[in-house]
């Protein structure tokens, strides 16, 4: 039997042209505006050694990661997963900078496995990131950006969960939960298993337990953060992570933000105030950020950094149509007055595509909807009339 070659691995898919036309134009869309807000471009390479890609990421990345063997030097190299490590590389020894850096980006990531069922195993990640400042406004800054740069696609959010990992690590560190037994509590609260919570914390102390089973139910308008003063312990490391969510709140009321304490993910990787924007007609979060401190120290310099990202090709799904530019079909240009008129068309902004011959009756496949033909002398556009002979 012939093999199929035209077929491509499960969850792995070309992007037609409309499809292209649409995640180009957000892209572009999406950069300008990051460089307005003072983001510069970075491209990181496709793959790097492993222990590069998955610094400071602990097994968050690892099984998510195509590895290969180098050539060259033998050693193991993998394809990159996610773009906020490398990013976190640059800034950290390619950059070195005293002060605040703020980079942008926009690339491919391959995936081992699909995130979600129709999830793409190569999503087209586009970010940024703001790496030096340790305070609550570069949280705040990211945010606004995030919701600007869904202003821009034309997606604008129905909301923002806004958590923090400040408050599980201080009830974890309380509960002397071992090292193994946190993962678990950790993915149970990320799942809102609360059978499967109760079990696992049937031996922890109180009130560090009763602490941890509350979470999953601390969720809602900010009027969720005084519930949470009120249930959880009125400890220092508690207290603090609060006192953060609560100038969130007050500094983004203008934005459709809500909290949800057991909205966690990134047990290696992040440190503190974390985030989703969820969309109308999207069942999962469009874009995904937070703090992630650690990142930057594991690269051996120690910067605080925040940032978002979101799959431009699930933006691309829910954003509306890009309209395709009509073509003019010009005569194969033999002359140099019918060059130079294509050319003024195209400095002019349209699109000229050149008539090859033989191929009458198709040039509408293109989009061509008009003609250049010359008329007593003058190179004129008309409709373009095409029938099967031409």
């Amino acid at each position: 039997m012939t093999a199929r070659r035209w077929l491509l691995p499960e969850a792995i898919e070309d992007m037609p042209p409309a499809e292209a036309r649409r995640v180009e134009a957000l892209r572009r869309r999406l950069l300008d505006e990051f460089e307005r807000h003072g983001y510069e471009l970075v491209i990181p390479p496709l793959l790097e050694y492993v222990e590069s890609l998955l610094t400071g990421s602990g097994g968050d990345l690892d099984l998510r990661t195509f590895k290969l063997v180098d050539q060259l030097s033998g050693r193991t190299m993998g394809i990159r997963a996610d773009i906020t490590p490398q990013v976190a590389r640059i800034d950290a020894h390619l950059l070195n900078r005293g002060g605040v850096s703020r980079l942008c980006y926009c690339g491919s990531v391959l995936h081992a496995l699909p995130a979600g069922l129709l999830a793409s195993r190569e999503p087209l990640q586009v970010g940024a990131e703001l790496y030096g400042h340790g305070g609550l406004e570069a949280d705040m800054e990211v945010i606004r950006l995030l919701a600007r740069a869904l202003e821009v696609c034309a997606i604008p959010a129905a909301r923002y969960d806004i958590g923090h990992l400040g408050i599980f690590r201080g009830l974890a560190r309380r509960a002397e939960l071992d090292p193994a037994l946190e993962r678990d509590v950790f993915a149970a609260l990320q799942a809102k298993d609360v059978p499967l919570l109760e079990a696992l914390l049937c031996g922890a102390p109180e009130p560090a337990r009763g602490g941890l089973r509350a979470l999953p139910e601390l969720y809602g308008s900010r009027n969720i953060l005084g519930e949470a003063r009120r249930i959880l312990p009125a400890w220092p490391e508690i207290a603090a992570p609060l006192d953060e969510l609560e100038r969130l709140a007050d500094a983004l009321a203008d934005l459709p933000v809500s909290f949800d304490l057991a909205d966690l993910r990134g047990y290696d990787y992040h440190s503190g105030v974390v985030f989703a924007a969820y969309c109308n007609g999207h069942p999962g979060a469009v874009a995904l950020g937070g703090r992630y401190d650690k990142v930057g120290k594991s690269f051996g310099r120690g910067r605080p950094a925040t940032g978002f990202s979101m799959d431009l090709r699930e933006i691309a799904w829910l954003s509306p149509a890009v309209p395709s530019r009509a073509a003019i079909l010009a005569p194969w240009p033999e002359d140099a007055a019918l060059h130079a008129a294509i050319q003024a068309l195209r400095a002019a902004g349209e699109v000229v595509v050149a008539e090859l011959p033989g191929h009458g009756g198709t040039w509408s496949e293109t989009g061509c909807d008009r003609r250049l033909v010359q008329r007593d002398g003058q190179w004129i556009i008309e409709a373009l009339k095409e029938n099967a002979n031409g």
